[in-house]
């Protein structure tokens, strides 16, 4: 307001100066922010003042000498001009004073009204702005309500689904601690075991090499025995002969010897003869051992081993392994007339045992027992053997024990084999295969202690 007020009186002076002339002395004065310029009147005529000169007077003071007339007059006619002019800036002023308010009080209406409608159109934006974001913020508001509403579901759903990870994640914990507890147990097992097994190792790769070389040893030696087969093979049939022969001869001398003891009249006594150990055993020996036997339908007489002690006792044995100290992977020869010692490992040949079988009823006893002592046994009610014609095929009915069909004898019928003589129904060579002669069918063998 102030530099609007000096404004509007430096305009004033602008123009009344314009008025009175552009040749006039001007005067400005200037009272805080507003300026007051004044035009003084110029006095025609006017003669500069001499110099003033001090009298030779006694006191400077002393008024001076009079002036002339004009100087009077001059001044006279200044103060009126000057008296003229004070009238008139005080008339100017009080028109200028009241021209301002006037004008102040119109701009100030004019502005109080320009501001109000402004203020007006401003407050209508202003309200409709401010309910445009009282809306838009009611909408953000319902928005970040509806977020937060899901955010809480989510977080609560998060809750339980942790809730329910962090008790899995603890039973895997300790599911996983007790899985390494007991791994850490087998583990220590597993070294045992491992350090247990490598001992076993190395002494089965000391019994590996010891079996290597006596399986090198063995082929040498067979491969020695099947040289001797071959030329003992030649000698064979001319022994058969002279055996057949030989046996013609006992069979004439024995007819003989008969016909000599029916024609004599001396009375002679018939000693004690059984056909099996079980007689010998109704006769009533207890002790098992060695005995004299005649076979049926001949005057024979052969050396059997008796046990009497296995179920009841009165057992003829016609096998008997134990140790391995006799060999039974021989020929069919050797398993005809027997070989071995009647009182450890032997055989006791297929034509003695096909006479005993031939003769009446025997029940077969199989006596089984492993190298951890563990035992079993086999039997069979009703068992015989044909003879060599027919191989020897094996007739075993009626079986019963604890040793099971696989540890046993094989099917009623199967003939008799040896490594020289195979019989079996089988192309692998049974008989060559397993250990022993006995009676073979599809590859099934047994090496065991056999009693009648």
């Amino acid at each position: 307001m102030g530099r609007l007020l000096a404004l509007t009186l430096a305009y004033l002076a602008y123009l009344l100066a314009a008025a009175i002339g552009s040749e006039r002395q001007q005067h400005s004065v200037q009272h805080g922010p507003c300026s007051y310029t004044f035009i003084l009147p110029e006095v025609e005529h006017c003669q500069p003042l001499k110099d003033f000169q001090v009298t030779n007077t006694l006191q400077r003071d002393s008024p001076p000498e009079a002036e002339p007339s004009w100087q009077e007059t001059k001044l006279e006619s200044l103060e009126s001009a000057m008296e003229n002019n004070t009238q008139w800036l005080q008339k100017l002023e009080n028109f200028i004073q009241e021209n301002v308010r006037s004008g102040m009080e119109e701009m100030k209406r004019a502005a109080v009204h320009t501001q109000t409608a402004a203020m007006l159109e401003m407050g209508t934006n202003l309200l409709s702005q401010s309910a445009e974001q009282t809306r838009k913020l009611t909408d953000v508001e319902t928005q970040v309500l509806n977020q937060t509403s899901r955010l809480e579901i989510q977080l609560l759903e998060y809750s339980l689904f942790t809730n329910r990870l962090e008790k899995h994640i603890l039973l895997q914990t300790q599911e996983i601690s007790r899985l390494s507890d007991k791994n850490s147990f087998l583990e220590q097992r597993l070294l045992a075991l491992e350090a247990r097994y490598g001992k076993e190792l190395q002494g089965l790769e000391s019994e590996k090499q010891q079996l290597q070389e006596l399986l090198e040893r063995q082929s040498r030696l067979v491969s020695q025995l099947q040289g001797e087969l071959g030329s003992t093979t030649l000698n064979s049939t001319s022994l058969q002969k002279q055996q057949a022969v030989l046996t013609d001869t006992v069979q004439q001398l024995l007819a003989m010897v008969n016909h000599c003891n029916e024609i004599s009249n001396v009375p002679k006594e018939e000693p004690l003869s059984f056909r099996d150990c079980a007689e010998i055993r109704q006769s009533g020996v207890t002790e098992s051992g060695i005995y004299s036997i005649r076979l049926p339908n001949s005057t024979q007489t052969v050396k059997v081993f008796c046990d009497m002690k296995t179920r009841g006792g009165g057992w003829t044995v016609l096998q008997h392994r134990t140790n391995g100290s006799v060999d039974f992977h021989r020929g069919w020869r050797d398993y005809k007339l027997g070989f071995g010692e009647l009182s450890g490992e032997h055989w006791l040949g297929n034509d003695i045992i096909h006479k005993l079988t031939s003769s009446q009823e025997y029940s077969l006893h199989v006596q089984l027992k492993d190298r951890e002592g563990n035992e079993a046994f086999s039997q069979y009610e009703h068992f015989y053997i044909d003879g060599e014609e027919n191989n020897y095929s094996l007739h075993a009915e009626h079986f019963s024990g604890t040793a099971g069909r696989t540890s046993s004898l094989t099917h009623t019928g199967t003939q008799f084999s040896t490594k020289d003589r195979d019989n079996d129904r089988c192309t692998c060579k049974c008989s060559q295969l397993a250990s022993g002669g006995i009676c073979f069918s599809s590859s099934t063998s047994v090496s065991i202690c056999l009693s009648l």
